[in-house]
């Protein structure tokens, strides 16, 4: 995502419902965190809660948002070796270049904010003496930080795709320009 690009002023969401979606179980996660303590007495309640959350954050951005709002997908297998493989999918170029500008800027901005939000909620634990509250914010952090390393390997291995692409054809048109040139003499 080219951030000095900006958003185009009367251009509107392409897919509000998937936007929706991808913003309301991060604001969840963090709202109910923040505000549990004025409710609940219970650690366990707060923890379960807040990691659903995060975790149908999680789920929603990798499978469904990422893939309809920037044309990403990414998802990680194991092989026989008990090595990590990572697999990644992502729209051919012409899609990529017709994805909408907003929604491709409030995927990877509220990505963003809401990893900086978890570490500030850890720090504020560290502050108040609260390791078990610490333990909530790493696991949400952790959710998070996965998505945001999936979908930037992912958008890397887009760009080569498509940068490999472009190349081919620039090779394949110079070859048969210079065949053609040279059967006509």
């Amino acid at each position: 995502m080219d951030l000095s690009q900006g958003v185009g002023v009367g251009e509107n969401y392409a897919n509000p419902k998937t936007c929706f979606f991808h913003v309301l179980f991060k604001a969840a996660a963090l709202a109910f965190y923040i505000l549990s303590t004025l409710f609940f007495d219970s650690f366990v309640i707060i923890f379960v809660v807040t990691v659903i959350l995060a975790a149908l954050d999680f789920w929603v951005v990798k499978n469904i948002s990422g893939r309809i709002l920037v044309g990403l997908r990414w998802w990680n297998e194991v092989d026989e070796k008990g090595e990590s493989l990572w697999k990644f999918e992502s729209l051919d170029q012409q899609s990529l270049s017709r994805m909408n500008k907003k929604d491709s800027w409030l995927f990877w901005w509220t990505l963003y904010i809401s990893a900086v939000a978890w570490i500030i909620l850890g720090i504020f634990s560290i502050i108040r003496f609260e390791p078990d509250y610490l333990l909530i914010t790493g696991v949400c952090l952790s959710l998070g930080i996965a998505n945001i390393v999936g979908f930037t390997k992912c958008r890397k291995d887009a760009k080569k795709q498509i940068q490999t692409f472009a190349s081919q054809t620039i090779a394949t048109r110079l070859s048969s320009t210079i065949q053609s040139a040279f059967s006509v003499v």
